[in-house]
C-alpha cells in the first residue's frame, strides 16, 4: 500500500467530508486514513491504482482534486 495526500477545493462543511470520504472508500483498494476541508490522507494499492485515478474519481464527485505535493 502506497499513502497519498490529496488537495481538494470546494468543500465547506461536514456533507463535503462525508461524501469525499464516501467516494474514496468506494474505489477498490483504497483505504481512507483520514480527510478534512481540503484534504484527504489514504492509503491505496499503487498496482492496481493512480493517484491521478483517485483525484478524478473525487474531482467527479465535485471536488477539484490533486496529488499534494504535485500534480494528479
Amino acid at each position: 500500500m502506497e499513502k497519498l495526500t490529496l488537495t481538494i477545493e470546494g468543500m465547506s462543511c461536514g456533507h463535503c467530508v462525508m461524501r469525499v470520504k464516501k467516494v474514496l472508500a468506494a474505489l477498490p483498494g483504497v483505504a481512507v486514513e483520514d480527510v478534512q476541508i481540503g484534504t484527504a490522507r489514504l492509503e491505496y494499492d499503487g498496482a492496481s491504482l493512480a493517484p491521478a485515478g483517485i483525484a478524478a474519481a473525487v474531482t467527479e464527485a465535485g471536488y477539484p482534486a490533486r496529488a499534494a505535493g504535485g500534480a494528479a
